[in-house]
């Protein structure tokens, strides 16, 4: 990966490793397993936490709790990829981080919002 992606990827787990330490409990374990593919990074970030509730992801946007929203999918997103978050009550939590390996980027010295 591209060194900005590289450092991006690397915040977004940190972000899951967060939500873990703050909402899995403190007996709760995380796995991180990282999957090198020929055209693109695979990053996933596994608990054995309680789970996440049915909607409440987007019941806490809702709030202006944009964790998840901002600081793991907007930061793939930004690059092309895509962030996934599996979670079944009981049976803990899985964030699946996508990161091409080759991301056109634009060096548009505009803003983001200048550019829509």
């Amino acid at each position: 990966l591209a060194p900005r992606a590289a450092r991006e990827v690397a915040a977004a787990v940190g972000a899951a490793l967060d939500n873990v330490r703050r909402h899995a409990g403190e007996q709760a374990r995380a796995w991180i397993l990282v999957e090198d593919e020929p055209d693109e990074v695979i990053v996933t970030v596994r608990d054995d936490g309680p789970g996440i509730p049915e909607g409440r992801l987007a019941q806490a946007e809702g709030e202006g709790r944009l964790g998840v929203a901002q600081s793991i999918r907007g930061r793939l997103r930004d690059l092309g990829g895509s962030a996934d978050v599996i979670s079944v009550p009981g049976q803990g939590t899985e964030v699946e981080l996508r990161v091409p390996k080759h991301h056109q980027q634009t060096n548009d010295p505009r803003g983001k919002a200048e550019q829509r």
